[in-house]
């Protein structure tokens, strides 16, 4: 058995009787003279329980109760009274706490009480827990769109990385969403609440490279008249977002390996050290490594900066998700102009699986913006054949299709069955072969049954 407890009693005799009773049943057990102490070491994240008397100078255990309740409503708060208090305690019972104990007592009944409340404050922490999950999971949906398995599997690799500390190297095309990506690595993390700084390195002169990046004291080159902050000082507890990282000078590879070795700078001009803490996400298009091995990137560098690893999937290697990414850019555009969503055609559609979208999203939303405005269709080069044979064209408006209906119908087999005239065995061997999970289309909180 494992679990938090604090103790609050200002009798030490007391405290360190109940800490070793619960101590030898294997709970992990903090003791507390006053409830200023206590409040002290809880938030609403804390995992555990309280245990409190009630008669102690200064804040008793019932204004401790009442303040501890509005820190968080369900955190389990267990009572001891003397016999005179007993009509108190029952009043408090109703106001909030989860049980109150009566001097004398032995060590069985508190331990029961205290396994219980355990038991209930795990419960709602982890529900807690996938609430938050759900959560998390909407918000990435909304933020990176896609229903195909590179992209859920780059959803579930952000939102693993985004926890961590290290920093991360995302590979992509041009125009693939690298920022996007970043910055969702940065909101979902938990310096969410401190700057994310983007830089894009190829346009930045070179001679004004150092300034950028470190700062200037006034005075430290011709045209330096003041102090100016660089964006490694600005990104300080948060994110630091290097685009086309591989555009960056040698010699300030080198001084940017001194900074995360260190975790110190100097800005041009000054002898003074300056702490910093951030996280450092880069982007590049080419094999960083080729890079290396040409001899244009520091080795050392690199393996500081790729501790891990994210690669984008360009559309071609998706094209399930482009009718879903043309559509909702097409929406956007749309209401952005004031204008009627125009319809997509079967021949436009078509046209928009075969093209290959070299310029990926940002090709896409520029075509979907067009076609909104009603000032071209939606691939230019409408006489090109398609990149996809007849075969594979099918399967990717297969997959679009049963995505939709498993969307409309939230989930529910039954239903998505009724709308597709489809049998139960098919329509599972349909979506295994897509890739695409019920669980992923359920309202948060509901039951698998349909």
């Amino acid at each position: 058995m494992s679990g938090q407890v604090i103790v609050v009693d200002d009798e030490t005799a007391i405290r360190e009787a109940v800490q070793q009773w619960l101590e030898l049943s294997g709970l992990q057990v903090q003791t507390c003279a006053s409830a200023a102490q206590a409040l002290a070491l809880i938030d609403r994240d804390f995992a555990g329980i309280v245990i409190s008397d009630v008669r102690m100078p200064g804040t008793d255990g019932l204004q401790l109760l009442d303040k501890l309740l509005e820190l968080d409503r369900d955190l389990p708060v267990i009572l001891v009274t003397g016999h005179g208090d007993v009509p108190m305690a029952v009043q408090a019972l109703r106001n909030g706490a989860y049980d109150f104990i009566e001097k004398p007592f032995t060590p069985e009944r508190l331990l029961d009480s205290v396994r219980r409340a355990l038991d209930k404050r795990r419960l709602v922490c982890e529900n807690r827990q996938l609430r938050q999950q759900f959560a998390l999971k909407d918000h990435i949906e909304a933020q990176l769109l896609g229903v195909s398995r590179p992209m859920e599997n780059l959803r579930r690799q952000i939102l693993e990385l985004a926890g961590t500390s290290v920093n991360i190297l995302i590979r992509g095309d041009t125009g693939s969403g690298k920022e996007r990506v970043a910055r969702c690595l940065h909101d979902f993390s938990s310096r969410a609440g401190k700057p994310f700084v983007a830089l894009n390195c190829a346009a930045i002169p070179e001679q004004l490279f150092e300034s950028e990046l470190f700062g200037h004291e006034s005075g430290a080159f011709t045209g330096a008249q003041g102090k100016r902050i660089g964006r490694i000082e600005h990104a300080d507890g948060g994110t630091l977002f290097l685009d086309e990282v591989e555009s960056l000078p040698l010699a300030q590879q080198v001084k940017l390996l001194r900074v995360l070795q260190e975790k110190t700078l100097e800005r041009l001009g000054s002898n003074r050290s300056i702490q910093v803490d951030l996280r450092v996400i880069s982007a590049a298009k080419p094999d960083l490594l080729d890079e290396v091995r040409a001899g244009r990137f520091r080795e050392d560098l690199y393996y500081r900066l790729n501790v891990a690893s994210l690669r984008i999937p360009p559309l071609r290697e998706r094209r399930e998700d482009i009718p879903l990414l043309f559509e909702h850019f097409a929406r956007e555009a749309a209401e952005r102009h004031g204008r009627e969503m125009p319809a997509l055609s079967p021949a436009e559609l078509t046209r928009l699986l075969g093209h290959d979208w070299p310029g990926n999203v940002r090709e896409l939303i520029n075509a979907a913006e067009r076609h909104a405005l009603g000032l071209s269709t939606p691939v230019d080069s409408a006489g090109e054949l398609p990149a996809q044979s007849l075969a594979e064209q099918m399967e990717t408006f297969e997959a679009q299709c049963l995505h939709r209906a498993l969307q409309h119908c939230q989930g529910n087999i039954a239903e998505v069955m009724a709308l597709l005239q489809l049998p139960r065995r098919t329509l599972n061997e349909k979506m295994q072969r897509h890739g695409l999970q019920r669980s992923s289309y359920r309202p948060a909180g509901s039951g698998d049954e349909d």
